[in-house]
């Protein structure tokens, strides 16, 4: 009897390796995903075997991290954009010639709002759409000509994480034109590094935590995982007794400190990014967010926290760009520029991919000059980023998702 439990738990133990590992020939017609088949074509159209069009390949798989091997390029000249999940940048405009192709490799963190068998997190209405909560890995593959060899899907189960926490600014923004550093910085590391983004819309320190987004992160938190917290553009707005940001914002962020250092993980402050608030009649760039920097700052102080100076790199950024090309950088955009848009778009909190994509590199900057081991694995392409030299926005090239929405993201 002995002999066959362990026979049966080998079996088991192989069962499942191989259930957690995924293997695709792109070269033949898929499927269109099913919940019954649990891997295809989804959310567009199945492409054509003739053109090059983008197109959404989904795999069911347990929440957790997955390490992606691709290649890509073959049959005929291409350029291709990888984006998974809600947009998340991982392949730039790889543009190969017929007949060549190229293995890219990153990590993805896939994960539903289950947290224990009992436990939750409380996530909105408008993100149960989202491909960030559901029980599948979504790979975008977008460019001027898309053309995919191969798919390997693998779990990861030791890979250290960067954990995202914060609101608008730095969700994976699901729909065009709308985006965030957090959903590009993806970008910038390596294989060997998941990016776990939890932040959402409209959130605070406070909101953040009572609907359990920081508990799902603790509950699976490693030594050397760094949770990353940028918090104050909606948490300047919460009124009453003990609101503000000497006593609830600072004691929330303490909170978030003592709870990731229980865990034996590192947790890094972001002073929130600035809204582009120029003053009309000077053209000087105003102070939008109160004591909400320097409160951070103090509690970072002490209770000896690393912290980020964004506030200070976007308006460096904004004065860099000036005050009318500072609009590229945001979601500015005239009427018709996007499908079903009935609107001029004016916004000067929310990113467009442009900004969100300088902003990453500001983030990314930041962790590398706070000597975090994570950052020796960012990417060998990766050059630190000074925002009062920005890249030129006539010059950035994104492949627009088929997916734009015009309702502006929760929060200011």
């Amino acid at each position: 009897m002995k002999q066959i439990l362990i026979a049966f738990a080998l079996m088991s133990a192989v069962a499942q390796t191989k259930a957690q590992t995924f293997d695709f020939d792109m070269t033949r017609m898929k499927d269109v995903y099913t919940e019954n088949n649990g891997a295809g074509y989804d959310i567009l159209p199945a492409p054509g075997k003739k053109t090059a069009e983008p197109f959404y390949f989904s795999v069911k798989v347990p929440d957790g991290n997955y390490r992606v091997k691709l290649v890509l390029g073959g049959r005929r000249a291409s350029e291709t954009t990888v984006r998974a999940e809600n947009r998340r940048l991982l392949v730039e405009n790889l543009a190969l010639g017929k007949g060549k192709t190229e293995t890219v490799e990153f990590t993805v963190n896939k994960r539903t709002p289950v947290i224990d068998g009992k436990t939750r997190v409380k996530i909105k209405d408008r993100e149960k759409g989202y491909l960030t909560w559901d029980d599948k890995l979504t790979l975008e593959f977008n460019g001027k000509a898309p053309e995919v060899k191969s798919i390997h899907i693998e779990r990861d189960t030791i890979c250290p994480t960067l954990y995202l926490c914060g609101n608008s600014t730095v969700t994976d923004q699901a729909n065009e034109p709308w985006a965030s550093w957090g959903q590009m910085i993806t970008r910038w590391f390596g294989p060997q590094v998941a990016v776990c983004n939890c932040a959402e819309s409209g959130l605070t320190a406070s909101s953040f935590f009572y609907q359990k987004r920081l508990e799902q992160i603790l509950s699976k938190l490693k030594k050397d995982d760094v949770v990353v917290c940028e918090f104050g553009h909606n948490d300047e707005k919460e009124k009453g007794p003990g609101k503000g940001a000497w006593y609830h914002y600072s004691s929330m962020l303490k909170t978030y400190a003592d709870l990731v250092r229980a865990k034996g993980a590192t947790i890094v402050f972001v002073t929130p990014t600035e809204r582009r608030a120029f003053d009309p009649k000077t053209g000087e760039l105003r102070h939008t967010h109160g004591d909400f920097p320097a409160a951070m700052k103090a509690v970072a102080a002490r209770e000896n926290v690393p912290v980020i100076d964004l506030n200070s790199m976007t308006r460096e950024f904004y004065m860099a760009l000036g005050q009318e090309d500072s609009k590229r950088a945001l979601v500015h955009y005239p009427l018709n520029s996007f499908p079903g848009q009935t609107r001029e778009l004016a916004d000067n909190t929310h990113f467009n991919p442009y900004g969100a994509y300088e902003v990453a590199k500001m983030v990314a900057t930041g962790l590398k000059k706070l000597g975090l081991p994570i950052t020796k694995y960012l990417r060998t392409d990766f050059k630190d980023f000074d925002p009062q030299k920005p890249d030129s926005w006539k010059t950035f090239k994104w492949a627009p998702s088929k997916r734009s929405e015009m309702l502006k993201p929760d929060g200011n």
